[in-house]
């Protein structure tokens, strides 16, 4: 009875006293965490950068190379004009003339630039970007005296290409999504990527992530699939396994505070 008597004791006083951030009360026990409004607007941004980040690096990327590429196409709109003609001649042998290496470097600069906006062709995307990259890269080797005055000191141009690095960096970003890579809200460990046929040994905790993150986004199997680096059958078993353990512990006429329930 003493101890009964004591426990509820306590708990009322968890009650009256107000939430604190983190520690322990005077009776040594833990009280309840209260976050800050910093910390929620912390949560909120996190969250919308881990949805949106990668939308918008694609979209970027898209629209840069869609109106630099448009400049391109237009005579003495281009400021790396010169710059592409003599690149373009370096890496031919002087096969392809001035205007046509222009015009052609603009041509491809715009479908990229499409192709990255409408997210269409996704790998097919991936693999004109890293040419497009080691041709945007190309005077760092071919052309040394156009884009360096001395060994630290860049040209104008060279600033312009040493600049393109930045670019080579989102690319490589873009390529990891490609087979399901993606920013995730919380600490994860990254697994390698499997091989075709190769069995999955997932966490039920990632498992059941997964899956409520697809119901979430109403993606289709094969959508969720995609994302997550799964097959098909493991995602639907996966599914399957969550709503009929849901199903079943909601039609238990046993709660979780029943003293029988297992």
């Amino acid at each position: 009875m003493e101890d009964a008597g004591r426990s509820q004791a306590s708990r009322r006083r968890r009650r009256a006293r107000p939430l604190r951030a983190k520690g322990r009360d005077e009776g040594g026990e833990h009280v309840a965490s209260h976050p800050s409004r910093l910390t929620l607007v912390d949560t909120a941004v996190h969250r919308f950068l881990v949805e949106r980040s990668l939308l918008v690096l694609r979209l970027a990327v898209g629209a840069i190379f869609l109106y630099f590429g448009a400049l391109k196409l237009v005579p003495g709109q281009s400021p790396a004009e010169s710059l592409v003609v003599a690149t373009v001649r370096a890496m031919t042998f002087d096969l392809v003339p001035g205007r046509l290496a222009v015009t052609s470097t603009g041509a491809v600069e715009c479908v990229l630039g499409i192709l990255l906006l409408s997210g269409w062709f996704r790998r097919l995307t991936i693999s004109l970007l890293g040419l497009e990259l080691v041709g945007i890269l190309a005077p760092l080797v071919l052309l040394p005296g156009r884009v360096f005055d001395g060994p630290a000191s860049p040209t104008l141009e060279g600033q312009y290409v040493l600049k393109d690095i930045t670019l080579v960096a989102a690319g490589m970003v873009l390529a990891a999504t490609i087979r399901g890579g993606r920013l995730v809200t919380g600490p994860r460990t990254a697994q390698p990527t499997r091989r075709l046929g190769e069995a999955a040994d997932v966490a039920a905790d990632d498992k059941l992530r997964m899956v409520l993150e697809s119901i979430r986004a109403d993606h289709t199997t094969a959508d969720a699939a995609r994302t997550h680096g799964i097959s098909e059958a493991e995602y639907r078993r996966w599914r399957d396994e969550l709503l009929d353990g849901a199903v079943a512990n909601m039609a238990s006429p046993k709660g979780p505070d029943d003293p029988t329930s297992p």
